[in-house]
């Protein structure tokens, strides 16, 4: 299954464009979240990751709206891998397809 995240940082933004972008990737669920992108505490991000399973795929419109931390970025990547999820942004390449640990 796709799944979208799409993220602005404050209230006065919106995610029309990524979620228009995403739905056209082919997400079949989007979750919307209004958060700085360098903060770890964001309940949609925590909704969807718990949401993983193998196969999956999460798609942002780009990197920057998954975190604005590197830290942040890697241990999202790890999480995924760990459940046998990819990842793929929309405007910047290649998918990534993660290896589940010790697998």
């Amino acid at each position: 299954m796709k799944f979208g995240y799409a993220r602005a940082s404050t209230e006065d933004q919106d995610t029309a464009v990524q979620e228009k972008a995403l739905k056209a990737a082919g997400c079949e669920r989007i979750y919307r979240e209004k958060a700085s992108g360098g903060r770890w505490d964001r309940p949609e991000l925590q909704r969807l990751l718990d949401q993983m399973r193998k196969g999956d795929m999460l798609l942002v419109w780009k990197l920057d709206r998954l975190s604005r931390s590197l830290r942040d970025v890697l241990t999202i990547m790890e999480r995924l891998g760990d459940c046998g999820a990819g990842f793929r942004s929309l405007t910047e390449r290649p998918s990534i397809r993660l290896r589940q640990r010790g697998g």
